[in-house]
């Protein structure tokens, strides 16, 4: 197995010192998870996805420091979704929307639930 193919060894992938992933943030575990998860449902490749990720990492503008690594992450996996057929950019759009709404609409405290988006 090469070094593309396993999702412990992705490259820039930030580690702890015993070798395991940290996450700055909750998003950026859960953004993992979901990766980990539909390769491991056969949606794409570890192969597939280092390139897609490595094509957004190298894209122009983005941060030289890699400060930007996990949007990098989320971005390649947003147009794995849509070339795959799981879900268009344009279904990603409005679903997240729909989360922005519901996080608006949510008292300060209580989970955010889609059911809480207004009618």
């Amino acid at each position: 197995m090469s070094r593309c193919e396993t999702p412990a060894d992705s490259p820039g992938l930030p580690k702890s010192r015993e070798g395991d992933p940290v996450f700055a943030e909750p998003w950026q575990a859960q953004a993992f998870a979901m990766t980990v998860r539909l390769h491991e449902r056969g949606v794409f490749t570890w192969g597939e996805w280092a390139e897609a990720l490595s094509r957004e990492v190298h894209r122009p503008g983005r941060a030289v420091d890699g400060a930007d690594y996990f949007d990098c992450w989320v971005a390649a996996l947003s147009t794995l979704l849509a070339a795959r057929g799981v879900a268009s950019e344009a279904e990603q759009v409005a679903l997240a929307d729909r989360w922005a709404r519901a996080a608006e609409a949510t008292p300060h405290g209580r989970p955010i639930l889609l059911e809480n988006v207004p009618d």
